[in-house]
């Protein structure tokens, strides 16, 4: 494996964004086994990380105290074009769906809870886009 691949051969580890604890650990232990991941409680957060280093995929809550992951999702888009993203959203509204995988160019957009299994499967997924 050279420096930066994960296990899965992506480009580097997994970032994690999400404002709730419980729920960015357990998606981190069920990610963990297959990628590096990293975890982040922020959007502001998350862009210190992403300024510092390279990372495969992010994927991001959307909604957050402070910014919603959509619109930080865009930013990223924007600013780190080969960073695979991918939203999480706890509400069914095909609009948002439909509009957020179009306007961030997403690789996945899930609902939330995911689990492991598909976490893990939306990253490979992802990692494995041109």
């Amino acid at each position: 494996m050279t420096p930066g691949q994960s296990q899965t051969g992506g480009r580097g580890p997994v970032l994690l964004v999400d404002d709730e604890p419980a729920l960015l650990n357990a998606m981190k232990e069920g990610l963990e086994a297959d990628f590096a991941v990293e975890t982040a409680a922020s959007a502001a957060e998350a862009e210190r990380l992403m300024a510092a280093r390279p990372y495969a995929v992010v994927i991001c809550d959307h909604v957050m105290p402070g910014e919603e992951g959509l619109g930080f999702l865009v930013r990223m888009r924007d600013r780190h074009p080969q960073v695979r993203r991918i939203l999480l959203t706890g509400y069914l509204n095909p609009e948002l769906l439909s509009r957020a995988i179009a306007v961030a160019e997403l690789s996945a957009c899930l609902l939330k809870p995911a689990n492991a299994a598909q976490l893990a499967q939306a990253v490979r997924t992802a990692v494995m886009q041109p």
